[in-house]
């Protein structure tokens, strides 16, 4: 992903103009209904097969900004090598597509892991590396003397590979001590252009609606918020990242190991392991004509540009034995379930111009942190975010999503679902989603059903 002029187009005007766009219209509530379902039955439809539903630019992009979006994508889907990109010397894949990968170029983890292509002599897969996926990054709990830890802890190290320089002898890390993991899978960034363009005005009124509701519920939540300026952050799983340049700039460091203008120095200083100087990713400063983006900057632009999944349309099909998905986008705000996951948000304006101003969203989340309790805990604390809390994962997109929660646990919708209720006990309080869990496990079978053929058709 590194800058090559030879084929690249320069972009100066890139956020320049902004064509009139309609709004993002609502979402069409429906999903094929799994096959043998009946009253008596409930079942994960599963994810849809077919086209994606996800991965194409938005609607009214300039043509500038429509170059800025192919030139990202083209960035992102690039791969990486020692030299000349700066991969390494630890690593956890070597592209970002590789990770982001299903539906669409820019989505969550694929059904074939490409981290199984790293074995070699000088590195083993761990236990929680499958080649059926999910793709997976992991972070220490605590540190070797018994300190919180929490930070990325990458699988890989470049010794061993062909482009490695000869005197690099890095060792893999010992990822034997399962109990020290905590495991993430990658987050879709589809529609994150709109997520960016919320204001934080926007985020703390909605959180604050329906407190009597949420109270009953026992619903909180609170925003997560830079610790310098104040904030909101909202992006990654403890919404811990500010902006999507941050995003990415974070992401090509701790992922790839590639140093960059934000992240510009390397997490390893082992001698002779480290072949191109830092930033290994930035401006290209020749004397022919202007500054060319940094792939950081290429990386934010794809992703700011993207536009969120489509749901499925209505149609007759949709519906059978009964199992109405139309009606579970009901039973879904009956029993609670978006007191937290919030249906519709507005953008704000946004210098970016129409595709991301003043647009009518559904990414069904709030983008704050609840306490999830000890079941789905992973103890790793980043900004605000303590150990035990998440921001609600924005459900556009669920119907094409192979792998689910945090961690890629399961890929089955109802133990999903379940995995939300967990008791307090001696280090977590009790999970904030408890008694919508509690409502949804009254519901008949038939509106269970509704609900997940709703869900799978976002």
């Amino acid at each position: 992903m590194f800058p090559n002029t030879l084929r690249r187009s320069v972009f100066i005007l890139i956020w320049l103009g902004g064509a009139a766009m309609a709004q993002t219209s609502a979402p069409s509530t429906t999903a094929t209904a799994p096959t043998g379902s009946s009253s008596s039955t409930v079942s994960d439809p599963g994810p849809r097969g077919g086209n994606p539903s996800a991965g194409n630019p938005l609607p009214g992009l300039s043509s500038a900004q429509m170059a800025a979006f192919l030139d990202g994508q083209n960035r992102f889907q690039e791969v990486d090598a020692v030299t000349p990109n700066g991969l390494g010397p630890r690593f956890n894949s070597n592209s970002c597509s590789s990770c982001h990968a299903f539906p669409a170029v820019g989505g969550s983890s694929p059904h074939s892991n490409p981290q199984v292509a790293f074995a070699n002599s000088r590195n083993q897969l761990p236990s929680f590396i499958q080649s059926n996926g999910p793709v997976r990054e992991v972070r220490f709990i605590r540190t070797s003397s018994g300190s919180p830890d929490g930070g990325v802890h990458d699988i890989f190290v470049i010794a061993g590979r062909s482009d490695a320089p000869s005197g690099c002898s890095l060792t893999q890390e010992d990822f034997s001590n399962t109990s020290n993991l905590a495991l993430r899978i990658p987050t879709p960034t589809f529609g994150l252009g709109l997520i960016e363009a919320i204001s934080d005005a926007t985020l703390v009124q909605n959180l604050a609606a329906s407190s009597s509701q949420k109270s009953a519920m026992g619903i909180s939540g609170s925003l997560n918020r830079n610790g310098n300026d104040g904030t909101v952050t909202r992006f990654g799983w403890k919404a811990q990242n500010k902006s999507l340049t941050i995003f990415a700039g974070e992401a090509y460091n701790v992922e790839m190991g590639i140093t960059n203008l934000l992240f510009p120095n390397e997490r390893d200083d082992t001698p002779n392991c480290s072949p191109v100087a830092s930033p290994q990713d930035s401006f290209n400063l020749g004397s022919a004509g202007p500054a060319e983006f940094d792939d950081v900057t290429g990386f934010a632009a794809f992703m700011r540009f993207l536009a969120p999944p489509s749901p499925v349309t209505v149609t007759a099909a949709t519906t059978t034995a009964g199992v109405s998905p139309t009606h579970g986008a009901g039973v879904f705000v009956t029993v609670g379930c978006a007191l937290c996951h919030t249906v519709t948000l507005q953008t704000g304006p946004s210098a970016f111009g129409a595709p991301l101003s003043n647009q009518t969203i559904h990414p069904y989340s709030d983008f704050a942190l609840h306490n999830m309790g000890p079941g789905l805990a992973d103890q790793v604390s980043q900004g605000l975010a303590t150990g035990d809390e998440f921001r609600t994962t924005p459900l556009w997109g669920l119907g094409q999503r192979l792998f689910l929660l945090h961690d890629g646990r399961t890929s089955d919708l109802m133990q999903a679902i379940e995995a939300h209720s967990s008791q307090a006990n001696s280090q977590f309080q009790a999970s904030e989603a408890n008694a919508v869990i509690r409502a949804f496990n009254s519901l008949s079978n038939s509106d269970k059903q509704s609900v997940l053929n709703f869900l799978r058709s976002l």
